[in-house]
């Protein structure tokens, strides 16, 4: 039998850590080298792309930016910036409309610096900062620079002092902080109410499964997805059944002709992509045999990441 190899897309639900689901996975493979890309709050739900076998090693080379569907309460602030959290301070709203709020979140557009949440997976004297938060210590966590692509409005309820909207951001980006920090621009305290990942590394929440129960057996594996559409972004290139030798030995590829570079759908580039620096490296049965990064002027492919290698 096949070691599997790949990605499952779970669609996490609330109350389980990131690791949990990991775990659960590892349980119906029956292998231990499993892992997730990008970790979510035990009360967040949504896309949890997972690493199945070798795939663990494409992990780093999965797109970064994700986009969330969240809701924020206004009015509230809580210790952990969600509502999971204990109440700090309760404040009346001032009255806004839409276009209040629009004119708020102008500020949190484009590349921003935030400070994670106490309450958060970032190191601190090398601890988690969560660990030390839960002792009762208060942290000065340096401010990170994110990148908010898009950030919509898709509802906004001043009866209740929620507004619901959509985030398109880069990796590393606390929803929570926006959300806290909002509140504190407004001057009412803010906090996140509900928060949901729809795309993650690549992958929407349309193509996302539901986790296995942890009495599963293994004969109810969810589908897994095949790292070539995982890595679908990355211009390709494809070995002859000579390069595949070389390449197994960690060899480098010479690639002067651009011919031979192509898209997820088998199209010729027109020009050698020397927009990116990584490519992805197929052999003559049209798997995936690692990644590549370029060197000498972009006339030689150096590897990265060699499956089956030998040697």
């Amino acid at each position: 039998m096949e070691n599997p190899f790949g990605f499952v897309i779970i669609d996490k639900p609330s109350g389980l850590t990131s690791h949990d689901c990991v775990n659960r996975l590892r349980h119906v493979f029956g292998i231990k080298r499993i892992g997730h890309g990008g970790t979510l709050d035990p009360a967040v739900t949504g896309v949890l792309p997972i690493a199945i076998g070798h795939a663990t090693r494409l992990l780093p080379y999965l797109p970064g930016d994700k986009i969330y569907r969240g809701v924020i309460q206004l009015g509230k602030q809580t210790n952990t910036d969600d509502l999971e959290g204990v109440l700090i301070a309760s404040k009346e709203l001032p009255k806004l409309e839409t276009k209040n709020i629009e004119e708020y979140l102008h500020h949190f557009r484009g590349v921003i610096k935030q400070c994670p949440p106490q309450f958060s997976s970032v190191h601190s004297n090398g601890l988690r900062a969560h660990q030390r938060a839960r002792r009762g210590e208060v942290m000065d966590l340096k401010a990170r620079k994110v990148n908010i692509h898009e950030l919509t409005i898709l509802r906004w309820s001043p009866e209740k002092g929620q507004l619901e909207v959509d985030i398109h951001c880069s990796s590393g980006t606390y929803i929570r902080s926006i959300a806290r920090d909002l509140g504190l621009l407004i001057g009412c305290g803010g906090c996140l109410a509900r928060l949901q990942r729809i795309e993650a590394l690549g992958f929407n929440i349309k193509e996302a499964v539901t986790l296995p129960n942890r009495e599963s057996k293994s004969s109810c594996k969810p589908e897994i997805t095949s790292p070539l559409m995982a890595l679908r972004h990355l211009p390709r290139f494809k070995l002859t059944k000579t390069e595949v030798n070389l390449w197994r030995t960690g060899q480098h590829i010479s690639c002067k002709d651009p011919r031979r570079f192509c898209d997820a759908a088998d199209k010729q580039l027109i020009d050698t992509p020397e927009n990116t620096k990584t490519i992805l490296i197929i052999d003559n049965k049209s798997e995936v045999a690692g990644i590549a990064h370029w060197e000498n002027d972009f006339s030689i492919l150096k590897p990265k990441v060699v499956f089956n290698a030998k040697g």
